[in-house]
């Protein structure tokens, strides 16, 4: 389903199981690692519970859009100082989460959390810890460097962003390297793979720990977030075809050092990311040799009739279609094909399903 998130993501809140409203919230609360620094609140615990605090002492009522309560939120509290706290109802899935906060009725950010671009605004996040997260996590290896360059789109007569991860050894000598090109969802944009979904990191850990050979990836944005309700059947990626193949393909292997061949060149995407890969590499399978949709539809064996792909990956949550992803790999093997699925375990349309999905995808490319 390739629509806005924060609506796909208030089924994601739901609780991991029933809890008796007598039962005991353990008191192991710490904050979030996506706080503003030195903010206190909201807080995480070993649980997967999130507890919130905001200072709105003329309020007459604020909520939280993350976890249970009405309409998939929390309803804080008015406490002495002005304050107004409250517990989300019970745990959360592991990962990153989208919210805000509803004061009187108006949507605020919530001034203890960093802000990240998701459901077509600058949006709140918070970070329940997973039990698997050591392999995007911050360690001391080698980083590589994500740098912002800009690019001229004569299609669309604008000057055009895209954020490059280089790994770490790159520079140091004439070595060429194979290109990613990795496409955000709906609602969200260029800075997504880093920030949310901290694909840097990933690699750098799977290069240190020697699970990968270098490659590059380039993330820009999709022209996705014009497709409003109900206009999902229209929508036909054409225009970002033009930017992405005709403009920004070029542009990289012009000013990186790429190995400027589809057998070096991939494309992934996650959501509706994930639509706009299947759409371009069926149209333009002379551009790319592997294929990863990321909770971002299937292929059939019909679909990449002629396309000569090297590899294909599919992969979602196992709250989303895991059975639709299994049985859509088991077809394009009969048929010949080269593919994997992979269904992460507890997530549903959200960033640790697709963390895990290039974590397990990027040892596949370009082999």
């Amino acid at each position: 389903m390739y629509i806005c998130k924060f609506t796909t993501f208030v089924a994601a809140f739901a609780l991991a199981s029933t809890i008796n409203a007598q039962a005991q919230v353990k008191e192991d609360f710490v904050p979030s690692s996506m706080n503003q620094p030195g903010q206190e609140y909201p807080m995480v615990n070993s649980e997967g519970y999130a507890r919130f605090r905001v200072m709105a002492p003329e309020a007459k009522s604020v909520s939280v859009t993350l976890g249970l309560g009405g309409q998939g939120g929390t309803k804080l509290e008015k406490q002495a100082d002005g304050s107004w706290t409250g517990t989300t109802a019970g745990p959360m899935d592991e990962g990153f989460h989208y919210y805000h906060l509803i004061v009187d009725g108006a949507p605020f950010n919530d001034p203890g959390t960093l802000n990240y671009y998701g459901s077509c605004r600058w949006e709140s996040g918070i970070e329940i810890p997973a039990h698997d997260r050591d392999f995007y996590a911050l360690k001391n290896v080698p980083h590589g460097n994500v740098q912002q360059v800009l690019f001229h789109s004569p299609s669309t007569g604008t000057e055009r962003r895209a954020f490059v991860y280089t790994p770490a050894e790159y520079g140091k000598t004439n070595k060429r390297y194979p290109v990613l090109y990795l496409q955000h969802g709906w609602g969200e944009d260029e800075t997504a793979w880093s920030n949310q979904g901290h694909a840097n990191l990933i690699m750098d850990n799977m290069i240190a720990n020697g699970e990968i050979e270098p490659f590059i990836i380039v993330m820009t944005y999709g022209m996705t977030n014009d497709i409003k309700f109900g206009g999902i059947n229209k929508f036909d990626a054409k225009e970002f075809e033009k930017v992405l193949v005709d403009e920004l393909v070029p542009y990289i292997d012009a000013n990186f050092n790429t190995i400027a061949d589809r057998d070096h060149r991939a494309m992934a995407g996650l959501s509706m990311g994930g639509m706009e890969t299947k759409l371009i590499t069926m149209r333009r399978p002379e551009v790319f040799g592997y294929y990863g949709l990321l909770s971002g539809g299937m292929y059939s064996p019909e679909d990449l009739k002629g396309s000569n792909v090297h590899k294909v990956f599919i992969s979602c949550g196992s709250k989303e279609n895991p059975d639709g992803v299994t049985a859509a790999v088991k077809k394009l093997k009969e048929a010949g094909y080269d593919a994997t699925s992979y269904v992460s375990p507890g997530t549903a349309h959200e960033f640790l399903t697709w963390r895990r999905s290039l974590h397990e995808m990027a040892p596949l490319l370009f082999k």
